[in-house]
């Protein structure tokens, strides 16, 4: 991953709306969500939300797939692993040790049943 596209990226999540519209869409996985139901579940109102949508579309972290008269957007999960890995890439600097409470937390975290993405 390149610098400019994590900053992209990142600059997407750091906003209260955007990152809860990331991570409604990640709850729900491969089925996805309409953009009128996103708006309704967060109480913004619908261009507000298309805008937040299409933020998060350019900074390559949502995908939205027209359905009938609908856009049914998901969370990019494996940008957002991308971006993650780029995050951590230079975690420890040849200290493993540095990073293991992290990614204890993460497989913890992520296990089936668990509330991970």
């Amino acid at each position: 991953m390149e610098t400019q596209n994590a900053v992209e990226s990142l600059s997407a999540l750091a906003q209260p709306t955007r990152l809860e519209v990331f991570r409604l869409l990640a709850s729900k996985g491969e089925e996805g969500i309409a953009a009128g139901q996103l708006a309704d579940a967060l109480g913004v109102p619908q261009n507000t939300m298309s805008s937040h949508l299409a933020t998060l579309a350019r900074a390559g972290l949502v995908n939205g797939e027209r359905q009938s008269r609908s856009i049914i957007y998901r969370a990019d999960l494996a940008a957002f692993r991308e971006l993650m890995l780029f995050m951590l890439s230079d975690c420890c600097n040849g200290h493993p040790e540095v990073c293991a409470p992290v990614l204890d937390q993460l497989n913890a975290t992520c296990r089936p049943g668990s509330d991970c993405c």
